[in-house]
């Protein structure tokens, strides 16, 4: 009743296609990236090894992408994000394929959405009853488990650091009749998805507002402004501790 397997994995891998021999992963470079703000943002799908076997088609993929954009829209020092068909990358094509993109787009950074999900099915006692006593349509035998796990991997293209990175999680089980085991598995699957960015999105907002803390405190990149920017988010905060140091000697010399 149906073709689908006991385990189903996809995947799409963020180290095979940014480090696709051993040369590429000996590279290595301690340049502290320099931020020009405000920065330009492009998002894609990690490619799989076959392109012609990805899981999420190219309408989904742009429709996920669309969410975990509303993540980065909320701040100041970004300036414009393009959501980028991962059809324009090339599998295992590494930072020399990433940089291609990022001219084509005109971005300085580029967030990476990689993902891995294992789609499980197995009868359970019931499915004895509706092959011999009540039937096919009747009673659900067929356990089913989705697990899906997404991760948003953050680089500046020109220094080929990554910047920070977030997860997302998720899992769905539902029990189903063996003539409808697919097209559970096939809805489960983009529900799946659809969740774990939701996950993911919450984190990457997080990692977002944390990386602005670590570049003040740990300076893990330098921050310079285009031309025409006023300074944002970063800038307000220089100015906001500018006010307080002022008023904290105006304060002292009252005293």
């Amino acid at each position: 009743m149906s073709n689908s397997g006991e385990k189903n994995t996809v995947s799409s891998s963020l180290m095979d296609f940014l480090y696709p021999d051993e040369e590429s992963r000996q590279t290595h470079s301690s340049e502290i990236p320099t931020l020009r703000l405000p920065v330009t943002v492009g998002l894609a799908f990690v490619p799989t090894k076959n392109r012609y076997q990805n899981h999420i088609n190219s309408a989904s993929q742009i429709e996920l992408l669309d969410k975990v954009k509303q993540s980065f829209l909320k701040y100041d020092y970004i300036d414009r994000i393009e959501v980028i068909p991962n059809d324009y990358l090339q599998s295992k094509g590494g930072f020399d394929s990433l940089e291609q993109v990022s001219r084509l787009y005109d971005v300085d950074v580029m967030a990476l959405v990689s993902y891995d999900q294992v789609t499980q099915s197995h009868e359970n006692n019931a499915a004895l009853l509706y092959w011999t006593i009540v039937g096919l349509y009747v009673i659900p035998g067929n356990e089913n488990s989705t697990q899906t796990f997404v991760d948003t991997a953050v680089f500046d293209v020109k220094s080929r650091k990554m910047l920070f990175r977030a997860p997302g999680i998720n899992k769905i089980e539902k029990r189903t009749s063996a003539v409808r085991l697919d097209e559970v598995k096939e809805e489960a699957s983009f529900k799946g998805f659809e969740r774990a960015v939701e996950d993911m999105t919450i984190n990457l907002e997080s990692e977002l507002a944390r990386f602005k803390t670590r570049v003040e405190e740990e300076k893990v990149a330098k921050i310079e402004h285009k031309k025409g920017y006023s300074g944002g988010a970063w800038g307000m905060l220089g100015v906001t501790l500018l006010l307080l140091l002022c008023i904290s000697k105006r304060t002292r010399l009252k005293v």
